[in-house]
């Protein structure tokens, strides 16, 4: 029989190879102040991402960069996609807000107020004009308040084209299927100028998105505290289903290995190639969390059961039995997953290719660590507390 656990040295040597190099660039981060580490998307430091695609031929990042310094942009980042489309992304601009419709106050106040005179210059305006005295004095003019609220509804519905009429039913419901319009005033519109003046128009804005800091802070937060509250609660439910908190405390040893590899592995791919962390980062790595302990508790599960049914064998022994007649099972349900994944990072859309990619390396390093770190470690301290009680007992009898 193959010995696993005779060689739990080398497989931590091996994690050790893997994580310290993670931990490294992770700690680069602060550091060097973003400059190495892990790249954070606008989703966490705030700021405005702007993708478009120009009518002409593509220009260079360097050449859109240029446009940028001297638009007093200096330190943006600017992406090319394979679709022709180009990814800009800023300090936070101020997007300009849209102006408010001011239809709705004159139709409301027709009836009430005199001074709201109509574009067209219909007849509602010489009706609401009379004196408001005359119609709340005397009883006569209770018909004339009649026809203040009838022309509301008129002024709205009648086929006549009067200025509230217009405004009023001008929205539509293909208005939220329209492009995004290219900005023309303020910060953002200054630069769309500049660039279409050097580069030809713009043809399609696709994307839009200005995050203030406040925003981006809340979820740094949440991120944390979802990765917290799972972490507690998965060492609270396995310590609980085993009775025994070594197999609780082994499965999150585990569970962080797998968290550092990610998250080390994107501090290095952000330090060389760029490569970002988004909001979507934090559904990965609790996704690879719940798979990483789902494969320990098959392990922990059938060493419970041979414990059982081999009492009185070694209990590495037990561990060992029970890691070979679980790795095929282990190994071919991380492939399934495997291959799906690899296929979305090949042919995937290029907005989810780094979810794609925190879920492949999560699933591959969570395979390995439910099967060569946990139940080592598992074994490790029950070898660590059968010496210190073998010691205790020698103590306790004395010298002979």
């Amino acid at each position: 029989m193959f010995d696993l656990i005779g060689k739990r040295n080398w497989f931590f040597l091996l994690s050790a190879l893997i994580v310290v190099p993670g931990l490294f660039f992770i700690l680069l981060t602060p550091l060097t102040n973003g400059a190495a580490g892990l790249k954070f998307s606008i989703d966490y430091t705030g700021g405005t991402e702007w993708q478009i695609r120009f009518a002409g031929p593509q220009p260079s990042v360097s050449a859109i960069q240029s446009v940028l310094v001297a638009q007093g942009l200096p330190g943006s980042q600017v992406e090319e996609a394979s679709d022709g489309f180009v990814t800009i992304r800023t300090k936070p601009i101020d997007l300009q807000a849209p102006a408010p419709i001011a239809t709705p106050v004159p139709v409301a106040s027709l009836g009430s107020s005199s001074a709201a005179p109509s574009p067209s210059g219909s007849v509602a305006p010489s009706a609401s004009a009379r004196p408001s005295s005359s119609a709340s004095t005397t009883p006569t003019t209770a018909p004339s308040a009649t026809p203040s609220p009838s022309a509301s509804p008129s002024a709205s519905g009648s086929p006549a084209p009067s200025g509230a009429a217009a405004a009023a039913t001008s929205p539509s419901p293909s208005a939220s299927a329209a492009p995004i319009p290219i900005p023309t005033e303020g910060k953002l519109g200054a630069l769309a100028t500049a660039l279409q003046a050097k580069f030809g128009k713009i043809a399609e804005v696709r994307e839009q998105t200005t995050v203030g800091p406040i925003v981006s802070s809340e979820l740094i937060q949440q991120a944390i505290l979802l990765v917290i509250l799972g972490s507690i609660g998965i060492l609270l439910w396995v310590s609980t289903r085993f009775a025994d908190v070594k197999f609780g405390v082994s499965a999150i040893i585990a569970l962080l290995h797998d968290v550092i590899v990610v998250v080390g592995t994107f501090a290095i791919l952000g330090t060389l190639f760029g490569v970002q962390v988004d909001s979507l980062f934090v559904t990965a790595m609790l996704t690879v969390i719940g798979f990483s302990v789902h494969d320990t508790i098959v392990v922990f599960d059938r060493i419970r059961e041979n414990r059982a049914r081999h009492a009185g064998e070694p209990f590495d022994a037990i561990v060992n039995h029970s890691i070979l007649q679980t790795l095929g099972r282990s190994i071919n349900t991380s492939m399934t997953v495997v291959i799906t994944l690899t296929a979305l990072l090949l042919i995937g859309a290029s907005s989810i290719r780094e979810f794609v990619l925190a879920l492949l390396i999560g699933i591959v390093s969570g395979t390995y660590s439910s099967i060569f770190n946990a139940s080592m470690i598992l074994v490790v301290w029950h070898l660590w507390e059968d010496r210190r009680r073998q010691q205790a007992l020698a103590l306790a009898r004395g010298p002979r």
